[in-house]
């Protein structure tokens, strides 16, 4: 007989493993017995009655082979120290409590907080460009005096791996969701940057060890990044991409979803592009406007040494000069003053707001941040 805290999780995991009985049909259930382990001793006619599964289904709960792989997945837990996180209990993913699809039970290994004030997710193709790995890192670079703060990502190639490793360089606790079980990372290029990810934030998913890495599986964990999450980014993705299903996902939840702009000639941004173009998603173009669209200025911020000499370009500092003593200037007057090409400005002016220098505001004007 399992102690009673092994035999609570082994019934949990149980659950979460009978066929055909997804999270709205578990929470129904839930709704009606005090645990799961009384879900599984309940007789037949009674799941049935509740949850309206045919008998067939209904049976799954007593299936021997249920049971068992229960028992293979609690011992793989239990020998590997990992954390079972049973919906509605304390450590449990509260945002994902408002969504009517949660996960009956996550995996995760970690010391990160999966409830911390602040959880964004940053996201994107796994083939970036220089300017999704600029735009990734100075995004990224900009949350690290925020307190709170955890970056959620899928542990993918390209913009994912950029976000983990950009959070660990600025001390911020990152997440990996994985679409796979804990017993295998993927990509295995990505297996040292997991275990660091162990000791500042840690990786969870849904499916329990043994699941193959199939293509079918990505997007149930971005619905786990989407519902997990205050804010999805989208940095770069093609029109059709992985990370555009997350961003309509976490539209779907009712959270607020960002993309960061590109240029129309690049397949990378047209995504991104696409959900600002059609009202899904708020333009950020670096950490200042996410936390304005957060309304999460001011009292977050920690206090730290104030920069006292700005490392500028020739180009920068005299933007920088105009716009100093001056409420804000309109473009047309930088590209005036500055003697720049309307390109080469917008560049300029693209890359001082994602460094915090400048803050663009309505009708293309500018002031110092």
């Amino acid at each position: 007989m399992l102690p009673k805290e092994e035999s609570r999780h082994f019934y949990e995991i149980a659950l979460s493993l009978v066929p055909d009985v997804g999270p709205k049909t578990a929470r129904t259930l839930l709704a009606e017995f005090a645990t799961p382990e009384e879900i599984f001793k309940a007789p037949v006619k009674q799941l049935k009655a509740l949850s309206g599964l045919s008998e067939p289904k209904a049976k799954m709960f007593r299936s021997p082979e249920v049971l068992q792989q229960a028992e293979r997945e609690l011992d793989f837990v239990l020998k590997n120290n990992i954390e079972i996180l049973f919906l509605g209990t304390e450590r449990y993913p509260k945002r994902f409590l408002d969504c009517e699809d949660p996960p009956v039970v996550l995996y995760f290994k970690g010391n990160g907080d999966l409830n911390a004030q602040k959880m964004i997710a940053v996201i994107g193709t796994r083939k970036n460009t220089d300017y999704g790995l600029r735009a990734t890192e100075q995004l990224v670079e900009g949350l690290r005096d925020v307190d709170g703060v955890v970056i959620v990502s899928g542990l993918a190639l390209g913009i994912d791996t950029i976000a983990h490793k950009s959070s660990l360089k600025n001390g911020i606790p990152t997440v990996g969701v994985m679409g796979s079980g804990l017993d295998k990372v993927y990509p295995a290029t990505n297996r040292s940057l997991a275990q660091e990810m162990l000791e500042h934030g840690g990786l969870l998913t849904e499916f329990p060890s043994g699941t193959a890495v199939l293509r079918q599986n990505f997007p149930v964990r971005n619905r786990v990044v989407a519902g997990m999450s205050d804010v999805t980014v989208v940095v770069e993705s093609d029109v059709k991409g992985g990370a555009m299903i997350t961003a309509y996902l976490a539209h779907g939840y009712n959270r607020e979803v960002a993309a960061v702009p590109g240029r129309i000639f690049d397949s990378k941004s047209e995504g991104p592009n696409h959900l600002i173009r059609k009202n899904l998603a708020a333009m950020v173009t670096g950490s200042t406007d996410l936390l304005d669209l957060m309304n999460w200025r001011g009292a977050s911020q920690r206090t730290r040494q104030p920069q006292l000499f700005l490392e500028l370009s020739a180009d920068e500092e005299r933007v920088f000069n105009l716009l100093k003593g001056k409420d804000s200037l309109h473009a047309d007057e930088l590209l005036c003053e500055t003697g720049l090409s309307s390109s080469a400005l917008a560049s300029l002016l693209l890359q001082m707001e994602m460094r915090g220098l400048i803050k663009a505001l309505p009708g293309k004007h500018f002031r110092i941040n």
